[in-house]
C-alpha cells in the first residue's frame, strides 16, 4: 500500500514537470520595451536661430575736410564724453611744391590771362568810343526832330543804336571782371605754398565725441591723408545693446509681436530678450546646402540687467532659443511613441504584461513631444521606440525590469 501511495505521488510530480515544461516551451517570449508615463507639462515650440549683438546707437566719426589724418589720439575701448573729448585731428592738405613742368604750364596760363584781359580792355575802349558815337547822333536826331527837319523813325533808330552800345559796354566790363579772375587764378597756381612760421601756425581742425560711450573701432589709426567723409572711428554705449538675428521669413511671421527669447551660448548664464521689430523686406541668400532662401532680420531687447551681461560686447555671437507657441497644463506625449495608423496616429499602452493599440489625437509638437487631444490620460504608460516585434495583445517587459 505504502509502494502503491509513492509511485502516485512520483507519477503527480512527473506530470506537474511535464506540463510545466510543455508551457514554457509553447509560451509566447515577452518583447523588452521601454515605458514612459504619461504626464502633464509645459509644450514650448522655438525657433532656434543664431544671433549677433550690435549696439543700438553707433555713431560714426568721418573726415569732415580732406587732410592728413594724425595719429589717433584716442584708443579702441576708451570711454569718451560728448563734446569734451577729442576723438581725432585732420590738418588740411598743403598745395604741393611746382615741378618744372608744372611751373612752365602755370607760367602760361598767367601770360594767356594777361593777354586776355588786355582784349577786354581795348573791347571796352572800342565800346565806350561807340557809346559816345551813338549818344552823339541821338542828341542830334532828337535837335533835328524838335525843329521838324527829321523824322521819327531816324530818331527810333538812333536810339536803339544807342541802347546797344550801352549793353556792349556792360559787356566790355564783365569781361574785363572775367579776365580778372582768370588772371588771378592763374598767378594762385604759380604761387608756392607758405611753410609756417612755427608749429603753432598749422591749423587742424579737431573733431570732438559726437556722444557718450566707448570707442568701439578705429579705422585711421596712423597719420595718412584722408578725403572728406572717410569714416575715422566708431563710438557706441556697449551698455545699449540689441540682438539681431537672420531668420527664415517663414519663421518669422510665425512668431508673435513680443516674442520672448533665451540668451544662451555668449559665454555666460543664459539671458533674457523680447522681440522689438522684423525688418519689412526679406533678402535672397544661399544656404550651405545652395539653397536660395528668403531671409529677414529681427531685432531683440536685451531685457536682463546690464549686470548679468557683463563682458558681452558689439558683435558678440549668440544663440537664441525664441518661443513661437507655448501650451501650459498640457498632457505630453514623447513623439518617439507615436507611430502613424492610417491618416491618423496611435501608441502602444501597456496594460498589465501587454499592450493595446490605442488612436490618439495630437495638437502643437515640439522636437521632443506633442500635446495630446484625446486618447490618452494621466498615468497611462505607453511604449516609446516600439519594435516591429510589437502588436496589439503583445506580450511584453519592461528593459528597466531586468
Amino acid at each position: 500500500m505504502a509502494q502503491t501511495r509513492r509511485n502516485i505521488i512520483l507519477s503527480l510530480i512527473g506530470a506537474t514537470v511535464a506540463g510545466g515544461l510543455l508551457y514554457v516551451s509553447f509560451r509566447p517570449e515577452p518583447v523588452p520595451v521601454d515605458l514612459h508615463s504619461i504626464g502633464r507639462g509645459t509644450l514650448t515650440i522655438t525657433v532656434d536661430v543664431d544671433g549677433t549683438t550690435r549696439v543700438k546707437d553707433l555713431f560714426e566719426v568721418a573726415a569732415p575736410i580732406s587732410g592728413v589724418a594724425l595719429r589717433s589720439p584716442v584708443e579702441v575701448g576708451q570711454p569718451v564724453i560728448a563734446g569734451e573729448t577729442v576723438v581725432a585731428e585732420v590738418e588740411p592738405v598743403e598745395p604741393a611744391l611746382l615741378d618744372t613742368r608744372s611751373r612752365l604750364q602755370a607760367e602760361a596760363g598767367v601770360r594767356e590771362a594777361e593777354a586776355a584781359l588786355t582784349v577786354a580792355e581795348t573791347d571796352l575802349a572800342r565800346a565806350i568810343e561807340d557809346q559816345l558815337y551813338a549818344k552823339t547822333q541821338y542828341d542830334r536826331e532828337a535837335t533835328l526832330v524838335d525843329r521838324g527837319v527829321s523824322s521819327i523813325s531816324r530818331l527810333e533808330d538812333a536810339h536803339q543804336k544807342r541802347v546797344i552800345a550801352d549793353a556792349a559796354v556792360a559787356a566790355a566790363e564783365a569781361r574785363i571782371e572775367q579776365a580778372k579772375g582768370t588772371l588771378a587764378r592763374a598767378q594762385a597756381a604759380l604761387t608756392e605754398p607758405a611753410l609756417p612760421s612755427d608749429a603753432a601756425a598749422v591749423c587742424c581742425t579737431s573733431i570732438l565725441a559726437p556722444s557718450d560711450g566707448v570707442v568701439l573701432s578705429i579705422d585711421v589709426i596712423s597719420e595718412r591723408p584722408v578725403t572728406a567723409g572717410t569714416r575715422l572711428l566708431t563710438i557706441g554705449d556697449p551698455r545699449e545693446l540689441e540682438i539681431v538675428a537672420d531668420l527664415l521669413s517663414s519663421d518669422a511671421v510665425r512668431l508673435p509681436t513680443d516674442a520672448l527669447a533665451q540668451v544662451e551660448r555668449w559665454g555666460g548664464a543664459a539671458l533674457e530678450a523680447r522681440l522689438k521689430s522684423i525688418e519689412p523686406a526679406a533678402r535672397t541668400k544661399v544656404s550651405a546646402l545652395g539653397i536660395d532662401e528668403q531671409r529677414v532680420d529681427a531685432v531683440f531687447d536685451l531685457t536682463s540687467p546690464a549686470e548679468d551681461r557683463q563682458g558681452l560686447g558689439h558683435g558678440f555671437a549668440v544663440f537664441l532659443r525664441i518661443t513661437e507657441y507655448e501650451e501650459r497644463d498640457a498632457i505630453l506625449l514623447p513623439l518617439s511613441a507615436a507611430f502613424r495608423l492610417g491618416d491618423g496616429w496611435a501608441v502602444f499602452r501597456a496594460n498589465g504584461d501587454r499592450v493595446e493599440t490605442v488612436p490618439v489625437e495630437l495638437g502643437r509638437r515640439n522636437g521632443r513631444y506633442a500635446s495630446v487631444t484625446s486618447g490618452l490620460s494621466e498615468r497611462d504608460r505607453v511604449v516609446v521606440h516600439p519594435s516591429d516585434k510589437l502588436s496589439d495583445d503583445a506580450l511584453i517587459v519592461e528593459r528597466t525590469a531586468f
